[in-house]
């Protein structure tokens, strides 16, 4: 909890006139009940119509300036929830950013995005229901106490014993539903992330004809939630007829010590009433109390689980040292030795790579599948870090580099193409911001990608649907290494990103690759051996070792591995 405090601080003014104001508020309502008891024991009893009107104008004017205080307690509550998980949710998506791939792949998307939302949701209603109501119910039930006293000191005992039963109903309700409020979060993770699982996969499911067997993981999952939820909100629900047994017991003695004092001339009837009126506002603030304390005890719950992601820092932290590195005239990038292992992994990925590729180069990867190809080119722009080794571009070891300014040097384009609601023109400019249309259109040509904006009835205002859904996939691949080339990098990095293309389409790439006048270095991941035939150095890896390096030529004379991809590619060689 202590993280979040910090995001309350620009809002202190508010968090102070709040409270304030609802404790001006409360203040105020605890007069009502001795100006109705004056009404009852001077106004009416004297058929006074005078005195009554007086009061009642008295009455009127507490509910003014009682409402008016309201309205601005919440208001100011309203503005320093709003603004605290504003600034909250903007601090943990930047927090997210600085995530290298291990901490993304450990979290989980589905679990960061709930975070986002639903959690963070709960925590700023939490935050304004604070501010509002836990100064505001506790004055009200202790002062509707000391008013009591002042009205009948023995009657008024039976509240000194009623206020610590409901003090101990509510804090052993919160204490038993605070862990399980925690659990209930957790397995909502759960839900979400087999929900988003079947809705991204759902094509394969249909394939597979795996319908039923999802909805009927999804109900086994939706029923544990739902039970479990059950289970915190029955003993949350206790709170409320607990408070009401114990409210409605002391009322009941009340009004019988209060009966028997009226009856003897003891006690006024208008006092009576004043003391069941200072008992009703006890009950009315005990159950606000419970509701604010249930949701208290979920907001708690989940800023905790923010404050464990906010707490989490990224296993890539850049040193004190990093600095901008320009990519050096002769050598683009070197592995020495490297080795790298994911978390919680009990095998390398990697195993002593070592390679150097020069300015300019075309630079293949291939390689069975699992053989470590991506996860290769991922260490280069530094997603990930080796675990042994050094990775080095410019000649200089990326952990010594800032992380920004080399990643500016590098494009990649993952095996996944992912484009982003918008246009074609905004989608190719997160290549480069502002970027010309001359620029633009030089890099479609460059992708082959031209064709598919021209056919297109706005051109590069065409609108894209999220993740690319009216494009077909080759086409998505082909704007996706368009806005890569826009960048105009040191180093492109292709992974895996032509698999959609057809053979003409792939060989027409490659070669406007080569022919770029930008002399990139450009690294190529490919299961076609046909698509880094012509690289200047093809590097084979076989379970995550490096086991042939050179050309294709030199590999098929030396390269089991390499020659075994090759011939099942293109048997008729093989004879």
């Amino acid at each position: 909890m202590k993280t979040l405090f910090p995001f309350l601080k620009p809002y202190r003014k508010e968090c102070i006139i709040s409270p304030l104001f609802k404790l001006l508020e409360a203040l105020l309502e605890l007069f009502v009940p001795l100006i109705m008891a004056a009404i009852i024991d001077h106004g009416i009893a004297a058929s006074d119509k005078g005195y009554v009107i007086r009061l009642g104008f008295a009455l009127l004017g507490l509910g003014l300036l009682g409402f008016g205080a309201s309205i601005t307690a919440q208001y100011f509550a309203a503005k320093a929830a709003v603004g605290f998980g504003a600034h909250l949710k903007s601090a943990l998506f930047a927090h997210i950013q600085r995530f290298s791939y291990t901490e993304l792949d450990r979290i989980g998307s589905s679990t960061l995005i709930n975070r986002l939302t639903s959690d963070l949701n709960q925590v700023q209603t939490g935050v304004n229901m604070t501010l509002r109501l836990l100064l505001r119910s506790p004055f009200i039930v202790f002062g509707a106490m000391i008013m009591a006293f002042t009205v009948d000191s023995k009657i008024a005992l039976i509240f000194v014993g009623l206020i610590p039963l409901l003090a101990a109903v509510v804090i052993g309700i919160m204490r038993l539903t605070l862990p399980r409020h925690k659990e209930v979060q957790g397995q909502l993770d759960r839900v979400l992330l087999g929900t988003r699982e079947t809705l991204t996969g759902v094509r394969v499911l249909r394939a597979f004809n795996k319908e039923e067997d999802e909805i009927k993981q999804f109900s086994e999952d939706n029923t544990r939630l739902a039970d479990m939820q059950q289970r915190v909100g029955r003993l949350s629900a206790l709170m409320n007829p607990l408070t009401f047994v114990l409210v409605n017991g002391a009322l009941v003695v009340l009004l019988w010590n209060g009966a028997w004092q009226v009856e003897l001339g003891i006690l006024s009837q208008g006092a009576v009433v004043a003391l069941v009126n200072y008992l009703s506002q006890i009950l009315v603030e005990l159950i606000k109390l419970a509701n604010l304390i249930v949701t208290i005890t979920k907001a708690i719950a989940c800023a905790n689980r923010i404050e464990t992601v906010l707490l989490q820092e990224p296993s890539m932290a850049e040193t004190p040292s990093a600095r901008a590195v320009p990519v050096n005239a002769s050598e683009s990038v070197c592995f020495d030795h490297v080795s790298t292992r994911y978390q919680n992994a009990s095998d390398d990925s990697l195993t002593d790579v070592s390679f150097r590729a020069l300015r300019g180069q075309t630079i293949g990867v291939i390689g069975g599948t699992g053989s470590g190809k991506s996860t290769l080119v991922n260490l280069i722009p530094r997603f990930y870090d080796a675990s042994f080794g050094t990775v080095a571009v410019g000649g200089v070891d990326v952990k010594e580099q800032s992380t920004e300014a080399l990643r500016e040097q590098i494009a990649i384009v993952p095996q996944k193409a992912v484009l982003f609601k918008g246009t074609i023109r905004e989608n190719l400019q997160w290549g480069k911001q502002g970027a010309a249309d001359a620029e633009l259109w030089e890099a479609l040509e460059t992708a082959q990608a031209a064709d598919v904006v021209k056919g297109k009835s706005s051109g590069l205002d065409e609108f894209i649907e999220q993740n690319g859904r009216n494009l077909s996939g080759g086409q998505r691949q082909r704007l996706t290494i368009a806005r890569a080339l826009v960048k105009k990098p040191s180093i492109l990095i292709l992974d895996d990103s032509a698999s959609a293309l057809d053979y003409a389409t792939d060989a027409a790439l490659r070669k406007a690759l080569r022919e770029m006048q930008s002399p990139a270095t450009v690294f190529i991941v490919s299961q076609r051996a046909s698509s880094i035939r012509f690289a200047d150095l093809i590097l084979v890896l076989d379970d995550g070792e490096l086991v042939g390096s050179g050309t294709h030529d030199q590999l098929l004379q030396s390269c089991d591995v390499y020659q075994d991809i090759y011939y099942s590619q293109y048997p008729k060689e093989a004879i």
